[in-house]
């Protein structure tokens, strides 16, 4: 497996590429919307010239939607790459942690027993879940691998284990309390037209989001030792257990804080990290931070079909990206996307 010494001018370059088509996508996203408003009408609302109701919906819809997706995206695209990176798993995503599975039963308990229905009682609950789902997949990893770091395959299997028992657990509560169930199926596959609300709870999901950002940088030369292995990465000097630990903790802050501020959205994280693979290669050092980029460019191109294709109402996000994931998540499995399927046979740990 060939490594480029310094990948900072590919990382660079690349970075530059990603830049520019989350700029432009972001710029539609504000110019785009099921209420038709002329691209004068929108520069003259952000320059504070145009009519209340442009003003309204460009600064406060579409802006703020644009930002949220741009974060959450970003977050679930890092957080896929450290995932499948720890697991050595091309079809994992955050998903497979019991993180989205953690934020929905937090939330339908918040729902149902302590009544937490606005916007940051949701938020609270979410990342409350998600936190202590990864926990748990940590702890029951570390026993059913009879270590004190859990290994990758203990990881997945405690991971499926537990997102099955707390579907599970989600669908009966749900069952209980039908009143939650609008709220719940709202958050499930919610539009961004919510981030105008969500923007504001910001202040409380920022600093998680970046934790998880800061985390994930002394993880990149592991993934690459990783990747060749358990073995092998411990033969190059690698603290595995610490480095699962600090994996767990920035996968689990960054897409906990995604699905707290966008929903419980799919595809994301699996399908970013494969793209980027595919443009770039291998190297995490790429990898990890291209998948910030591509995550934000998928959440935003789906928010913007959404809003294209049923006007003058919208698609949900994550009804887009559901429908898109479905085909992809194939293409992923057969190794089209990223190419990908054969990265992850050296070495069986």
């Amino acid at each position: 497996m060939t490594r480029t010494a310094h990948p900072g001018p590919r990382l660079a370059a690349a970075g530059l590429i990603g830049v520019g088509v989350v700029a432009i996508l972001a710029a539609a996203s504000v110019f785009v919307g099921a209420r038709g408003l002329s691209p004068a009408e929108v520069v003259d609302a952000i320059t504070g010239a145009g009519t209340p109701e442009a003003a309204a919906i460009v600064g406060g819809q579409r802006v703020p939607r644009t930002v949220v997706g741009l974060i959450g995206g970003a977050a679930l695209g890092v957080a896929g790459a450290l995932i499948q990176g720890h697991t050595r798993n091309p079809l994992a995503d955050p998903g497979l942690l019991g993180v989205t599975s953690g934020a929905s039963v937090a939330v339908v308990v918040g729902l149902s027993f302590f009544g937490l229905t606005g916007s940051a009682g949701i938020l609270i609950s979410s990342l409350v879940g998600a936190a202590a789902a990864t926990v748990l997949v940590g702890v029951l990893g570390a026993v059913a691998g009879r270590k004190r770091d859990a290994s990758p395959a203990a990881l997945v299997l405690a991971g499926a284990a537990l997102s099955a028992f707390l579907g599970s657990a989600t669908g009966i509560l749900l069952l209980m309390d039908s009143s939650a169930l609008d709220i719940f199926r709202f958050w499930t596959v919610r539009s961004l037209a919510s981030g105008s609300r969500t923007v504001d709870l910001l202040p409380l999901v920022g600093p998680l989001l970046v934790a998880g950002f800061l985390l994930a940088l002394p993880q990149l030369r592991v993934l690459d030792a990783l990747a060749l292995g358990e073995d092998t990465a411990r033969s190059l000097g690698r603290n595995l257990k610490w480095s699962r630990i600090a994996g767990l903790a920035s996968i689990a802050s960054l897409a906990g804080g995604a699905t707290a501020i966008i929903g419980a959205v799919s595809f994301v994280g699996l399908a970013a990290p494969h793209i980027v693979r595919g443009l770039v290669g291998r190297d995490y050092r790429l990898v990890v931070p291209l998948s910030a980029p591509v995550g934000a460019a998928l959440v935003l191109a789906a928010d913007i079909i959404g809003r294209i294709v049923v006007q003058p109402a919208e698609l949900a996000v994550g009804v887009v990206l559901g429908i898109v994931g479905g085909p992809g998540s194939s293409c992923s499995s057969t190794g089209y996307i990223g190419g990908a399927s054969d990265h992850y046979h050296h070495g069986t740990g």
